[in-house]
């Protein structure tokens, strides 16, 4: 991600268009919550289940988003700030938008979520960006060639670890969660890119709203449902079902969008050499 990315243009997104950053924080912790609230509510699930509905719904956005951005052909530094705001909100986003849902502070450690958002997000990106800045130009082009593919084996190494490690928790829960987290995820990307076009913003900007709302920080939900919940293992089960949902939606989505505008860019490098 770093790679695609100047110092900037990371700059950018704060100093062009800071109502961007605000309207995409605005849709990520309104859009999934209340979502997640209405599931909780009203999907007929298990107390153990709409808590675990309700976490997911709360998180910041996670880092896999970023990647499916980039495949996308979304906008980038926008992408990447509105992750690390986000987890950096989560702070406090996360407790109260939890106990106001399902009436149980989970409390977040503010020292423990700094560094994880460190490692997680702003380390990377930066040595990324930086590469990219100051390496000669040939050899981070060549660079690039590569990291769509790695970038799609990351998303499956993260995906495949949560659910490998809650087998009998995801098969006890049943056709009736999964149906949950699926309208909860899909809903999100939707409203996310259809509230961004009724807004009038580009293409661009809608596909990178839509993948952030959609896709959250399923891993964090897992940790917090497993420290704060470890009497009811059950929670666990739609945060890792999350992950898996997102990642297959935003993963589909991405492969569209990414090869509708390389085929518009071919299209338009066609025209351009007629006219020479």
């Amino acid at each position: 991600m770093g790679l695609t990315l100047t110092f900037q243009e990371m700059g950018s997104v704060f100093t062009r268009q800071p109502q961007l950053l605000l309207l995409g924080m605005a849709l990520q912790y309104t859009v999934l919550p209340t979502i997640g609230y209405a599931i909780s509510k009203w999907w007929g699930l298990s107390s153990g289940l709409a808590i675990g509905v309700a976490l997911v719904s709360c998180m910041p956005g996670g880092t896999a988003s970023n990647i499916v951005a980039y495949i996308a052909r979304g906008d980038m530094p926008l992408s990447v700030m509105m992750t690390t705001a986000s987890t950096l909100m989560a702070v406090f986003t996360t407790p109260l938008l939890t106990s106001l849902l399902v009436g149980t502070l989970v409390p977040v450690d503010p020292r423990a979520m700094f560094f994880s958002t460190l490692q997680l997000v702003l380390v990377p990106v930066l040595v990324g960006a930086a590469v990219n800045q100051f390496f000669p130009k040939q050899s981070v082009a060549r660079m690039r060639v590569y990291t769509p593919f790695l970038a799609t084996v990351i998303v499956v190494l993260i995906v495949g670890s949560m659910i490998s490690g809650n087998v009998g928790v995801v098969a006890a829960s049943g056709f009736q969660i999964v149906s949950a987290v699926f309208c909860l995820h899909s809903s999100g990307f939707a409203l996310g890119y259809l509230i961004s076009k009724a807004l009038g913003l580009s293409e661009q900007i809608c596909r990178t709203n839509s993948i952030e709302v959609g896709m959250q920080s399923s891993a964090l939900a897992a940790v917090l449902a497993k420290i704060h919940f470890p009497h009811d293992p059950i929670i666990v089960a739609p945060c890792v079902l999350s992950a898996c949902t997102h990642a297959v939606i935003g993963s589909l989505l991405a492969g569209v969008w990414g090869a509708q505008t390389a085929r518009e860019e071919a299209a338009r490098a066609a025209e351009a050499g007629k006219g020479e």
